[in-house]
């Protein structure tokens, strides 16, 4: 979900001001942590060699059409999920699933897809992860149930985690270094874009044809990219890396099981054998995880841990991912839910809700330049902190006006006060993210902010789709107002927590031109 949300600050040989604006609502994912090492990677910046415009005309083309299909695939199915409710027979549980599937597969293999093209060359797995969301969106347009269609939300995941990094890694190698931040804020700018765009897209696609449409729209624009990445694109390795199997196989197992725990809770008995088994296979799962990373970690180990867990020993660092993950718990969680919300109880098509939306989710687009520049003179955490904090009041409102009878302006403001708390959160936290850390570990801690939002999402998801069963359901408006109203109370709660720990990331110290400089730089990663 997606992501994700900010404009990426490039690698290291041109570094981005820590007020850089950032694009709204992506679920934008790291690029390798040594891209910025790569002799490839520089090709196009390196003295001596010239650029040519029609070379980064096409790699910027190919790499933001890719990263506007895979981003919008976050939110653009939210509009659509009453009708697939209504067509395949699906409940809350597949519905959730609809949505996580695609979430957590792309959360997880974000940062092994980009140490894959690091090591079979980054065209090639770009190409291959194009093909793969390609055949994957046709496979859910045309699911004939539930089931199907969540196996292919999965796969789907799986082509946009190979998909993003990389075309992010790969447009900063085609481009001189004094273009490369404007080259990345403008495919920032397309990736936030697709998801601003992604409920009202979901709609008007859903109305005017079908909700099968919303997937078949990715497949001309796959045929068509695909092969322009293999014709166009430079082909590039980094540095070769092992992958940490053990280490996606282990979280893999963790994430699914917690989720799947969370989602079955409310339906099969929170004391159920299969609910409990699966909750504890998840909490096994992570615990394993966490030795096997640690042990990666320590000095004189051979392999690259996945997870770079000596990073959270930095305040900033853990302060400020602890909180993006609360944000996309608070914000994924609500969004699915208001959605249908729209559409269930209030009675408006799906284009109808997709543009209701808009106050909201388009409001990014709006703060963010007015932001930028503000975080320059006060720093990130004001930003982040207040953001939060609007965004806690913003559902307390909703869940203090929500009625089955109301009509959609009480709405208004409070949507209003969440976009602009969500984009006081965006535009700071990449630079916030990546002045936690040395230049040289950029790429790990960005890749690390965005999985985690990725899976604050898919919690925000199941744990206030459990809140919503538990006090209502789709029985009627009144009971589906009911359980909506718990569940923003639950999202109220994340969202001040986020809030409380944004407190904790270091301010910014005056005369300092990077966020976090006021932590040590030399405390080493290894956990």
């Amino acid at each position: 979900m997606p992501a994700s949300s900010e404009t990426p600050t490039p690698p290291a040989p041109a570094p981005t001001g820590p007020g850089q604006s950032t694009a709204p609502g992506s679920s934008i994912a790291s690029e390798s942590s040594s891209a910025s090492e790569s002799s490839s990677d520089l090709a196009a910046g390196r003295p001596g060699r010239r650029v040519r415009p029609r070379h980064v005309f096409w790699t910027f083309l190919v790499t933001s059409i890719a990263a506007f299909m895979t981003s919008l695939d976050n939110l653009v199915v939210t509009m659509a999920l009453p009708s697939i409710r209504t067509h395949l027979g699906a409940g809350l549980e597949g519905l959730e699933w609809t949505v996580n599937a695609y979430t957590l597969t792309f959360a997880v293999l974000l940062l092994p897809g980009a140490a894959l093209g690091d090591r079979l060359g980054r065209r090639r797995v770009f190409t291959a992860g194009l093909a793969i969301f390609t055949l994957a969106s046709a496979g859910a347009a045309l699911a004939p149930n539930i089931g199907m269609l969540i196996a292919a939300r999965a796969v789907q995941g799986v082509g946009a985690a190979l998909v993003l990094p990389l075309s992010m890694t790969i447009l900063s190698a085609a481009v001189p270094p004094e273009r490369r931040g404007a080259a990345l804020g403008v495919w920032g700018g397309v990736s936030g874009l697709a998801v601003a765009l992604g409920p009202l897209v979901g709609g008007a696609v859903t109305q005017g044809a079908a909700w099968q449409w919303i997937f078949w729209l990715n497949v001309p624009i796959g045929l068509v990219a695909a092969p322009l990445a293999l014709r166009t694109l430079t082909e590039s390795h980094g540095p070769s890396r092992r992958l940490d199997g053990i280490g996606v196989g282990l979280v893999s197992v963790g994430l699914l099981g917690i989720v799947l725990g969370l989602v079955r809770g409310q339906g099969h008995g929170w004391t159920s054998a299969s609910v409990v088994a699966s909750l504890a296979l998840g909490v096994v799962g992570l615990a394993a995880f966490g030795a096997w990373e640690a042990r990666l970690g320590r000095p004189g180990s051979t392999r690259t841990p996945m997870l770079p867990l000596g990073l959270f020993r930095r305040r900033g660092f853990a302060a400020v991912n602890v909180t993006a993950l609360l944000f996309s718990f608070g914000m994924f969680g609500a969004i699915f839910l208001l959605a249908q919300y729209l559409q269930t109880v209030l009675g408006y098509s799906p284009l109808g809700a997709g543009l209701r939306t808009l106050p909201w989710t388009a409001m990014p687009l709006l703060i963010a330049p007015i932001a930028g520049p503000l975080s320059d003179r006060i720093g990130g955490r004001p930003l982040l902190v207040s953001g939060m904090a609007l965004m806690a009041g913003s559902m307390l409102w909703m869940r203090l006006v929500i009625s089955p009878t109301m009509s959609f302006g009480t709405m208004v403001l409070p949507f209003i006060v969440a976009g602009v708390g969500m984009s006081l959160f965006f535009v700071p936290v990449a630079n916030v993210v990546l002045g936690s850390v040395e230049a040289r570990h950029e790429g790990l801690a960005s890749g690390t902010n965005n999985s985690l939002r990725e899976l604050g999402g898919v919690f925000g998801i199941a744990v206030l789709g459990s809140v919503f069963a538990a006090a209502g359901g789709y029985t009627d408006a009144v009971s589906f107002t009911h359980g909506l109203r718990a569940a923003l109370l639950v999202a109220t709660f994340v969202l001040a927590a986020g809030a409380v720990t944004g407190l904790f990331i270091p301010g910014l110290r005056r005369g300092t031109a990077r966020m976090g400089a006021t932590e040590p730089t030399a405390v080493p990663i290894n956990a």
